[in-house]
């Protein structure tokens, strides 16, 4: 991966970081609000509005334009939606929360935020060996 690459990628990394640390959020809302009756438990979509975002476009390697001086190309990244999830209900009180999926979904999400903070923690490694020459 050329530097190009790696500073292009940042932007897409900072961006999966915040969709995580919304989603911890999201999730501990989820949690907090399990035995409230009437609560509708809500859901982070990100990567399939992002995904969708980059089938839409025409060419396969994107630059985020930063700058109004900054030549054409994807002005900015998609923002993650939240979704309330209302047409399930759990239990009697109309409560869809179910505890045991919110907890998986807890574990997926550390693991993700994990994976892209390693990511990004390379890719400023590889910059800094570029900047220092290699020493």
């Amino acid at each position: 991966m050329d530097i190009i690459s790696k500073i292009s990628s940042f932007g897409y990394l900072e961006k999966g970081l915040e969709t995580a640390a919304l989603r911890q959020e999201v999730i501990a809302n989820n949690i907090a609000n399990v035995e409230t009756p009437g609560f509708k438990k809500s859901i982070v979509a990100f990567e399939n509005v992002l995904q969708a975002t980059l089938k839409k476009q025409r060419f396969s390697r994107l630059m985020l334009k930063t700058h109004d001086n900054h030549l054409p190309g994807l002005t900015r990244l998609p923002e993650p939606k939240i979704i309330t999830v209302a047409n399930t209900g759990m239990r009697n009180d109309f409560n869809n929360v179910d505890i045991d999926q919110e907890m998986a979904q807890l574990a997926k999400n550390s693991i993700y935020f994990q994976a892209l903070a390693e990511q990004l923690n390379r890719q400023f490694t590889g910059l800094k060996n570029v900047i220092s020459g290699g020493r």
